[in-house]
């Protein structure tokens, strides 16, 4: 058995399926759907690119795969588990141990050092203070960020505070990466960058799905997934999202 502060040898498989899931929000009187049936597989390793305009329903999906949010009908299965059948706790677990989120707001504290908030995930999953410290410096050297390790997050440029936000993703050794909009507040050479670092994790085996609106940055990934007024529309590079779960 595995001690408790132990790290992972290497990110876990996990498979995502969303079979007919639905998101609708009150406003009024009247229900408004985000997210119309959708059911959709991202096999373990994938790296998916979810493209769609503003309001297309993409941010929505990627919150309930991430379960940041539940839907109002069908389910979420990870690795065949059924996420409406968990309570919060274990719903907390597998977010902070599983999941890597990555945000386009970098989500830094100002006043903790790089390392200080590259080490927050393990902090609130109980690890040690010297454990923590020696896995959130080598998830900074996976992104190349080591020389920054006692910076102020104000002041790093932006591509580094993305990476200090994706270190931070990264420092459980989670199996699924969740990447919304990751570049939309960089330019364009050091939204790339980004790309080579995502697309780094994903060739280590985690499973990426990112969500864009740029489809030159979409053709990174291996499979793109597009979505317009809550649905998927097409579907290029992976299986057809409207055959189901896998036998």
């Amino acid at each position: 058995m595995r001690p408790r502060n132990a790290p992972p040898t290497a990110p876990s498989k996990m498979q995502i399926e969303l079979r007919q899931v639905r998101r609708s929000y009150e406003r009024g009187r009247s229900p408004v759907a985000a997210l119309q049936p959708t059911s959709l597989t991202v096999r373990s390793g994938e790296f998916v690119a979810i493209l769609g305009p503003s309001g297309s329903g993409k941010s929505t999906l990627m919150n309930i795969m991430g379960l940041l949010d539940r839907p109002s009908s069908g389910a979420l299965l990870l690795d065949g588990t059924d996420c409406a059948k968990l309570g919060e706790s274990q719903v907390a677990r597998i977010r902070n141990r599983s999941i890597g989120l990555v945000f386009q707001a970098y989500h830094l504290l100002p006043r903790q050092t790089v390392l200080d908030n590259v080490e927050l995930p393990l902090l609130y999953a109980g690890v040690s203070r010297g454990e923590r410290r020696r896995r959130a410096s080598k998830a900074l050297d996976q992104v190349k960020l080591s020389h920054r390790i006692s910076h102020l997050p104000t002041l790093l440029s932006g591509g580094e505070q993305q990476r200090a936000a994706i270190a931070r993703a990264i420092v459980t050794s989670p199996a699924i990466i969740l990447a919304d909009e990751p570049t939309g507040a960089l330019d364009s050479a050091t939204g790339q960058e980004i790309m080579e670092v995502l697309l780094a994790l994903n060739r280590e085996g985690r499973t990426i799905v990112m969500v864009t609106h740029d489809e030159h940055l979409a053709m990174n990934a291996s499979r793109t997934v597009t979505m317009r007024d809550g649905r998927i529309v097409a579907d290029t590079g992976g299986p057809d999202p409207f055959d189901g779960p896998d036998r």
